[in-house]
């Protein structure tokens, strides 16, 4: 019972309270976008692989305008809630990872890419190690011919929070009322 209780939940009732309070977030704060020119100039060849890194995600569905894009999100129940969230700002996903199923995800994402949609991606992943680019994003901007933006945030006031089993996995949380920056 409680399991159900949970997943329900998970799934139907906080993703549209975290979109609220994101946007909550958003608004009580002040962010700056740095060389937004570079994205945009980008984006008016044709759709792009638009990459940030893992623990930086919170605020990312507020860097991208164009509506048309996937992210890359794992199957694992957690990756249910956070697809879930990215509907509410209009952004598709693609389940899976380069590590488990990635045959299957890269045949998607390039297919995706074909289509037109831009693809968010974590290079360095949720399992780290922090800051290190995998050699997924790389392999399917070779296959795909399209170009790879790198895009961080970060904000004055912040908690670097550590999720989970893997102390390695920090998440930076900003503070409301903080200036932020979308580079």
């Amino acid at each position: 019972m409680w399991k159900r209780l949970k997943t329900f939940l998970m799934i139907t009732i906080f993703p549209p309270l975290v979109y609220l309070f994101l946007w909550f977030l958003r608004i009580t704060s002040c962010v700056v976008h740095i060389n937004r020119e570079c994205a945009l100039e980008a984006w008016s060849k044709g759709n792009l692989i638009v990459c940030f890194w893992h623990g930086r995600l919170l605020m990312m569905p507020f860097a991208y305008e164009r509506k048309k894009g996937k992210v890359i999100i794992s199957r694992h129940r957690d990756g249910e809630f956070i697809a879930r969230v990215m509907r509410y700002f209009n952004l598709a996903s693609i389940r899976g990872s380069y590590r488990k199923g990635g045959i299957g995800t890269s045949r998607e994402v390039l297919r995706s890419l074909k289509e037109g949609y831009d693809i968010a991606i974590t290079p360095d992943g949720p399992k780290g190690p922090r800051y290190l680019v995998k050699k997924g994003v790389l392999e399917i901007a070779r296959l795909s011919g399209r170009p790879i933006i790198p895009v961080s945030y970060s904000a004055s006031k912040k908690k670097d929070l550590t999720l989970g089993m893997n102390l390695s996995f920090h998440f930076l949380f900003p503070k409301f009322f903080s200036s932020g920056v979308i580079l």
